[in-house]
């Protein structure tokens, strides 16, 4: 039986590292100085080719052959990731790739020296006689430590389960229920922990607009004891696979591979994953050209930090930078006065919507006017995309289904406004209590002299 924090201390094998043996920089600050590079220079990630690289070694090792066959294929696997190099720094595909080739090589017993001819596709081999064992796919749910719930010790209160959602132009709610609208053009991560991590890049909805939206999505599970391997999920427009980059659907040959596993709901636009060994459920959808994402997560998981690591960086846990922020609420009503000015001449915006045919259209889907209705309505204004409408919908619809306080669904204008003030109280409290501290230590000094 493992405690919380014995869960929490389990270090993954395999994670976001770079190559190289000594001296080699922690992945935190490989992350943290990726991070910051792609928030300058977010074009880098979109010029990656690395998936070419992982469907041309996928196709040459898709049939067992000799040993000598695998090793070549996996240096010639290793020679295209490196050609990658300089475009691919800080996509989480590519350090998945670098530590994936590493750990191959050595269960392999494969030489970094030798043939590395490109891989080239075998003609498929007859399929092989049903086996009489069941595959992965059908095992049972493995040990009680891949089973999140039943892991933890007896007597104790249920996990809290917190939700991320992340969607539309885009608009973040946050692990605290904060919601905010962002612009984060380019790579940023949403979730960094012991257990995955997940990253996604925005690309802008019209040219030379603050708006943008997800275009692409990568989420790596890191290998977990008996349970699970290392897998990755990749999406991008257009592509959302109903599995994981290896063309598998669980978490690999471990006792407890089927506590991870990606169900298809909607061919091409609607996938599920499932962490049951870490009490975690995501969702990915694609609606119109772009993706959206939600997860359910315990609180225990979304802490389980990196030693020394303070997750600034991390959308869902602390929210956007502040220089990242949008106030909607500001655009809407320069908008609308824009609008009214401009009412005589074609009563429309220059993408098709005015503020009141957008509340209208929003209105149809989410008749409740909270924050997903203001979402939705800034995003008809800002891009003229019908499709944000739905955007927004599904985003709440996923509310219902992963968030555990019924009481939080909606979140409205006012709560923003009362929660920041109360922060604002806070911090006055806090320069209150650290100026009597000096003043008091300035009186101890007097009285001593």
């Amino acid at each position: 039986m493992h405690s919380p924090r014995e869960r929490s201390e389990v270090r993954p094998r395999a994670g976001w590292m770079v190559m190289g043996k000594r001296g080699r920089p922690s992945a935190l600050e490989v992350c943290r100085v990726l991070a910051v590079f792609f928030t300058f220079f977010p074009s880098v990630s979109l010029q990656c080719k690395i998936l070419k690289c992982n469907s041309e070694f996928w196709a040459s090792t898709s049939n067992s052959g000799p040993e000598e066959e695998f090793c070549t294929a996996l240096r010639a696997y290793n020679s295209c990731v490196r050609r990658t190099a300089r475009t691919c720094r800080g996509d989480l595909t590519f350090h998945s790739a670098q530590h994936g080739i590493e750990d191959l090589m050595s269960q392999h017993n494969c030489s970094k020296e030798g043939p590395t001819s490109q891989p080239r596709a075998r003609t498929p081999l007859p399929p092989p006689p049903p086996q009489v064992l069941p595959d992965s796919q059908e095992r049972s749910d493995g040990p009680e430590v891949c089973q999140y719930e039943r892991s933890l010790p007896h007597n104790t209160a249920p996990p809290n389960y917190t939700h991320c959602g992340f969607f539309g132009d885009p608009h973040l709610r946050t692990f605290g229920d904060d919601f905010q609208t962002c612009k984060v053009e380019g790579a940023w991560p949403l979730i960094h922990n012991k257990y995955l991590s997940v990253q996604v890049t925005n690309t802008p909805v019209v040219p030379g607009s603050l708006a943008t939206a997800t275009s692409k999505l990568t989420i790596i599970f890191k290998n977990f004891q008996e349970c699970v391997d290392q897998k990755m999920y990749h999406a991008e427009t257009d592509e959302l696979p109903a599995a994981f980059a290896d063309g598998s659907k669980n978490g690999g040959d471990r006792h407890g591979a089927n506590t991870l596993r990606v169900v298809e709901k909607v061919p091409g636009q609607h996938v599920e994953i499932q962490a049951r060994y870490i009490g975690t459920t995501i969702v990915v959808r694609q609606v119109g050209r772009y993706l959206t994402f939600a997860v359910r997560m315990p609180e225990e998981v979304v802490n389980s930090v990196e030693e020394g690591d303070d997750q600034d960086l991390y959308l869902c846990l602390h929210g956007c930078p502040a220089n990242q922020r949008i106030d909607f609420r500001n655009f809407r009503n320069r908008e609308a006065e824009a609008q009214s000015v401009s009412r005589s001449r074609s009563g429309a915006g220059a993408q098709g919507f005015t503020y009141q045919s957008a509340k209208a259209k929003c209105k149809e889907r989410l008749p409740v006017e909270d924050l997903y209705f203001q979402s939705c309505v800034f995003d008809l204004l800002s891009s003229g995309d019908i499709n944000f409408t739905m955007a927004a919908y599904y985003a709440f619809e996923d509310v219902k289904m992963l968030h555990s306080n019924s009481k939080r669904y909606h979140i409205f204008e006012n709560d923003v406004l009362v929660r920041n003030a109360a922060q604002r109280g806070k911090d006055l409290h806090l320069v209150f209590l650290l100026f009597l501290a000096v003043l008091l230590w300035s009186e101890c000094c007097t009285v001593h002299l």
